[in-house]
């Protein structure tokens, strides 16, 4: 219920509360980051103080937040509630509820049938077809560029190390048959 500097804390606390003088601030610094006791810097000293109203007020200041949270539980609860008892109605299990469920049910079945089945003829899609048709046309061109990137290699190859063009296939594992695709 008083005032203290750290030389007064680090003098009291190892007499009344058996805390070696060497971890005292290291312990007042840690109930100063939880916010147990104040501390304050008035021109070059620091001050610390901890007096019993402020826990008082805090664990009020908890209790009344807490009790406002219960209440808006209570509240979303009750309106859950009630929610709940009005979409259960027009939902009674009757003759006419359960058809119609049992018919849906068989729609749905039928819809994933038909999708099957659509899955299986995608291939004769004219537009699955055209594309096929583009990327064909896009794997072409790229075969062409690297085949063609080949025979530059090997033509540099040949002039600058004057290697014949046989040898330079075998040793890169390139087929004597290789062309452009037509």
């Amino acid at each position: 219920k008083d005032v203290f500097q750290l030389k007064d804390i680090e003098k009291i606390a190892p007499k009344e509360k058996g805390i070696t003088s060497m971890s005292v601030k290291e312990i007042l610094q840690s109930l100063v980051d939880d916010g147990m006791v104040d501390t304050d810097r008035i021109g070059t000293s620091n001050y610390f103080w901890a007096f019993p109203s402020k826990a008082l007020h805090a664990r009020k200041r908890k209790l009344e937040e807490l009790e406002s949270q219960f209440a808006e539980s209570t509240q979303k609860k009750e309106a859950l509630q009630k929610s709940i008892e009005k979409s259960k109605v027009g939902r009674e299990d009757t003759a006419e509820r359960t058809a119609l469920i049992e018919e849906l049910t068989a729609l749905r079945q039928k819809k994933e049938e038909l999708k099957a089945e659509i899955d299986k003829y995608r291939e004769c899609d004219p537009d699955v077809i055209e594309e096929m048709r583009q990327t064909n046309k896009i794997a072409k061109e790229a075969a062409n560029r690297w085949t063609d990137n080949i025979f530059s290699i090997k033509s540099w190859a040949k002039r600058k190390f004057g290697c014949e063009e046989s040898r330079i296939n075998k040793s890169f594992g390139i087929p004597e048959d290789l062309d452009y695709i037509e």
